[in-house]
């Protein structure tokens, strides 16, 4: 995805729920720390989010701007309306959610989650795509792996950030 796109999705999800903040989970929140990230990094055409209103507004994302609607149909891209529990994150990741609005976002606010968070997420996740996602970061130098350390005993579950800093300490095995 590009930031136009992204801004696209935030104004539907907007007109759509009349919410205006949406707290943006997954691969595709680089986009709040990093403008124009490497496009190794922009492959997905999925733009995971929720709303701080209500957890019914992941349902109308879903159904009028998700995978196979017309609006993913007509734009090759969509968004997936998800919930806060979609992600397993630090305890104060709140804290440093990188706001992101602008005249393309037509008075909507895009929360997206700071990219040592948005590691941690994905190690928590394990899938061999997320690891490749974070070994990628790494490589381009987007993510302090002693960052990653310390937000992963953040963690409430000690069992989670054990497996996630065994997947970390893999990292520098593994092909992106």
């Amino acid at each position: 995805m590009r930031r136009h796109e992204v801004e696209h999705v935030l104004r539907a999800a907007a007109a759509i729920t009349g919410a205006t903040e949406f707290v943006v989970i997954g691969s595709q929140s680089i986009l709040g720390s990093v403008a124009d990230p490497p496009s190794d990094l922009r492959e997905s055409h999925k733009l995971d989010l929720f709303t701080l209103r209500s957890p019914d507004d992941a349902t109308l994302i879903d159904g009028c701007i998700g995978e196979g609607s017309p609006f993913h149909q007509s734009f090759g891209y969509y968004a997936h309306g998800v919930g806060v529990e979609t992600a397993t994150l630090p305890r104060d990741w709140r804290d440093r959610l990188v706001r992101f609005e602008s005249r393309g976002t037509g008075g909507a606010v895009g929360l997206f989650l700071d990219v040592h968070d948005l590691s941690v997420s994905k190690l928590a996740a394990g899938r061999e795509k997320d690891l490749v996602f974070v070994a990628r970061l790494v490589r381009h130098r987007l993510v302090d792996v002693e960052v990653i350390r310390e937000r992963l005993r953040r963690l409430d579950d000690r069992e989670t950030a054990n497996r996630c800093k065994a997947r970390l300490d893999r990292i520098g095995s593994i092909e992106g």
